[in-house]
């Protein structure tokens, strides 16, 4: 009976074997390496020597190892969700008011330079459906078309494109009836004459005014996000009780945006 190779379980040969094979062989792009038990017999070294020499070569960035799927070659490529469902889940409330907090100042901005005398009269008519709105559903609706119609109006597809995906993400439920609650009747008011503000700057056509509104108001918006996700949670929202029991697992999710 022969004795194993003890060179098999060297981690230091098994390394130096894998380099060379993925220097000399005809591996291309994402291609996945072959399996463990293959890759082990073909270079002639132990399991363990193998998966402790991989490690090295993921560390190095020469390949990855997705669990179930294989190792591939080259870095880890960055992580895409590939559904808005996926986004909702990975982010919450306050990530969305910096996302906002960025492009939405641009686009009244924007609109200030390029909106039509069509886009303003639309602007206005919003504004007051908004500020005549007496329950969430109502104030939720007017309030996303008026923002919707400022990005409209700045005239460029691809930020519209990131204003849509944004307010497709703020449209899950629980982060609805968060926004509701930090719409107390006097924050209310202020969001409207805010409102009023950025229409005005953008009819007046002053770019910087109207950037400016819209970061003061978008500012006081994440203020109140702040106070709600901190504070105790009521058991209703806009004066109705709840439909289904308020837990302490149903406040946690609501308070987060989860």
């Amino acid at each position: 009976m022969s004795n194993p190779d003890p060179s098999a379980d060297s981690s230091n040969l098994a390394l130096g074997r894998l380099r060379a094979l993925l220097d000399d062989s005809s591996f291309e792009g994402e291609q996945r390496l072959p399996p463990e038990r293959v890759l082990a017999a073909q270079i002639g070294i132990g399991r363990r020597a193998l998966r402790r020499a991989l490690e090295v070569l993921e560390a190095e960035g020469r390949i990855w190892r997705h669990q179930g799927k294989g190792t591939f070659l080259g870095p880890r490529p960055a992580h895409s969700p590939t559904s808005l469902e996926e986004l909702t889940k990975r982010t919450h409330p306050l990530e969305v008011m910096d996302v906002r907090l960025e492009i939405e100042p641009a686009l009244a901005r924007l609109a200030a330079v390029r909106a039509t005398n069509g886009d303003i009269e639309r602007l206005l008519r919003l504004a007051e459906k908004t500020a005549s709105s007496s329950d969430a559903d109502g104030r939720e609706l007017w309030d996303s078309a008026l923002h919707r119609t400022i990005a409209e109006a700045a005239g460029n597809s691809l930020l519209l494109a990131i204003f849509d995906m944004v307010d497709r993400i703020r449209q899950d439920t629980t982060w609805r009836l968060l926004r509701e609650r930090a719409r107390s009747g006097e924050r209310q008011q202020i969001y409207v004459e805010q409102h009023r503000r950025v229409i005005a700057a953008i009819a007046q056509r002053e770019a910087h005014a109207a950037e400016h509104a819209m970061r003061e108001h978008l500012e006081l918006v994440r203020e109140g996000l702040l106070k709600v996700m901190t504070a105790p949670l009521p058991d209703q929202v806009d004066g109705q009780m709840l439909k289904a029991p308020v837990t302490a697992s149903t406040k946690k999710e609501i308070r987060h945006g989860t």
